[in-house]
């Protein structure tokens, strides 16, 4: 019997039935076999919502605004350290 999560989304990132383990099943010894006794578990799972083109847009355009602030921030202090070196440090 397989436990079901609720943040489980039936993907297999590593198949972890490796022989030798005592988990080890032989009749789930390829990942395909695994999805299709997950799909016979849970047929009716909610994969969840896919966004517009306009949201993906938006969230796109806010993650580079983000990044860019990011940069903006950290080259701005360098600026700084360097005029005060240059201009106050060595001097």
């Amino acid at each position: 019997m397989l436990k079901e999560y609720p943040d489980d989304d039936g993907r297999v990132i590593c198949d972890m039935n490796v022989e030798g383990m005592r988990w080890y099943n032989r009749n789930l010894s390829k990942v395909d076999d695994y999805r299709k006794s997950r799909e016979k578990a849970a047929p009716h799972r909610n994969v969840g919502e896919v966004m517009t083109r306009r949201e993906t847009v938006r969230y796109t355009f806010y993650a580079v605004l983000a990044g860019l602030t990011i940069v903006a921030v950290f080259a701005t202090a360098w600026i700084l350290l360097w005029l005060f070196s240059a201009y106050v440090w060595f001097k």
